[in-house]
């Protein structure tokens, strides 16, 4: 990554590679390159310097406040919905997570990790202050926490949505996983947290809370969830009401943080920031429907909590399910999945999910071990055959949902990314099938 200084006569750069360094280069040192330094210096650069000097370098430092979002789920609609919030109360706003970069309603970076390494999000940061943005909404994953990948960044706000079990591959326990997320909330931040959850621990300083089963400073008092979303949530004493396109129990959590990060950011009275939740119909691959008649739903869903809540959602309808389960990653939740795919459908097929560098048939085996096996579950590892055979036996009263991939549009196998989308594929079959 490589930041050019135009500004300065000596047409200086920023850069985080060591084999990009020179005499002209400034050489931004971090956790994942720190082993490169002695390579810089023998490369000439000019300076080597940290992520927060590198911020007040280029004139970000104080000029745009960053609103950090962390959690298992809901990071990603959470953060749009403020995005889209913001913009509708006349803001200019930054966005940066799972579907890439947004400047002011303008895509200027494609889909990365979920937050990418410290210079590109100050490279990111860069382009929103020269656009005038006023706020940045990103995600921060719990990758990023222990890899300080967000090392030198000042929170405006600090939000948790909740925390189940993922990435156990990587953090080997839930109370490794709850602790990392923990250090996100230990210092004295504005922050806002879900009451509803339990296992996290916060610096009580300068925090609020959301929730709808316990007392919080955002408290849901009532809602109704058909046929979309309304409620009335409320402030100390006051009462405000929203409605919203969006469907299910989860996304209730997901709007009111927003509201409620809104409202901590004094952006605008509550009753505006209610109002503007209406023109937020959510995100692609999150609860997206892709057809109407028959109905078909596709969503990102991919741990035990993340199926639990979206087909939770849809508990008054006859449920057909189609997942799997990526491979190279924590197989523990593997036969949980399973089982809650169990609890809530009439009809399951199990395939493939991204198997990267695994068998598919053993990550199936897997998912199977938690199940019981009768009539009503199908295994077929072919994700298009898959999804054909589950349009083929879905009834008139049925939803399918098609559940892993969410707006991925690729397919990883053995090292390889091959063009397949959920959403595509249901359209073209759909056509093809008549």
């Amino acid at each position: 990554m490589k930041i050019n200084l135009k500004e300065c006569q000596t047409h200086l750069h920023v850069t985080d590679n060591s084999n990009e360094c020179d005499a002209k280069s400034i050489f931004v040192v971090s956790d994942q390159n720190k082993i490169y330094v002695e390579k810089a210096q023998q490369n000439s650069c000019s300076k080597i310097i940290s992520p927060k000097e590198c911020l007040e370098l280029l004139g970000i430092k104080d000029k745009i406040k960053i609103i950090g979002i962390t959690g298992t789920n809901g990071k990603t609609t959470t953060a749009a919905a403020i995005y889209s919030i913001l913009l509708d109360l006349g803001k200019k706003v930054g966005l940066q997570g799972t579907r890439g970069c947004f400047i002011n309603e303008r895509k200027i970076e494609d889909k990365s990790l979920t937050t990418p390494p410290i210079l590109q999000t100050i490279h990111n940061l860069k382009i929103a202050v020269e656009e005038g943005c006023e706020y940045f909404v990103m995600e921060v994953s719990s990758h990023a926490i222990v890899q300080n990948r967000i090392d030198g960044l000042s929170f405006a706000l600090k939000i948790l949505t909740n925390i189940t079990q993922d990435h156990l591959d990587f953090h080997k326990t839930i109370d490794e996983y709850v602790k990392v997320k923990s250090r996100f909330f230990d210092d004295e931040s504005p922050k806002l947290i879900n009451k509803d959850e339990s296992k996290i621990r916060f610096n009580r300083t300068n925090a609020m809370t959301y929730g709808i089963e316990n007392p919080a400073t955002y408290k849901i008092l009532a809602y109704a969830l058909k046929d979309g979303i309304s409620a009335a949530v409320a402030k100390i004493e006051k009462v405000y009401e929203f409605e919203s396109p969006m469907h299910g129990f989860f996304n209730l959590y997901n709007l009111l943080a927003a509201i409620g990060a809104v409202d901590m950011l004094q952006v605008a009275p509550m009753e505006e920031i209610c109002k503007a939740v209406e023109n937020f119909a959510g995100v692609e691959g999150r609860m997206e429907v892709v057809s109407t008649n028959p109905l078909v739903i596709v969503d990102f869903a991919h741990t035990p909590d993340g199926m639990e809540k979206v087909l939770e959602s849809m508990k008054d309808k006859d449920i057909i399910t189609l997942f799997g389960a990526g491979g190279d990653r924590d197989k523990t939740k593997r036969p949980k999945m399973g089982q809650m795919a169990q609890r809530f459908s009439k009809k399951i097929i199990v395939t493939s999910d991204n198997p990267r560098s695994e068998n598919p048939e053993v990550i199936i085996e897997e998912i199977l071990s938690g199940m019981s096996i009768n009539e009503s579950l199908h295994v077929e590892v072919d994700r298009y055959l898959a999804i054909e055979k589950a349009l083929k036996m879905q009834h008139e009263n049925e939803v399918l949902m098609i559940l892993g991939k969410g707006d991925e549009t690729t397919q990883e196998i053995k090292g390889h990314k091959y063009p397949f989308d959920d959403r595509s594929v249901v359209r073209e079959l759909l056509v093809k099938l008549g």
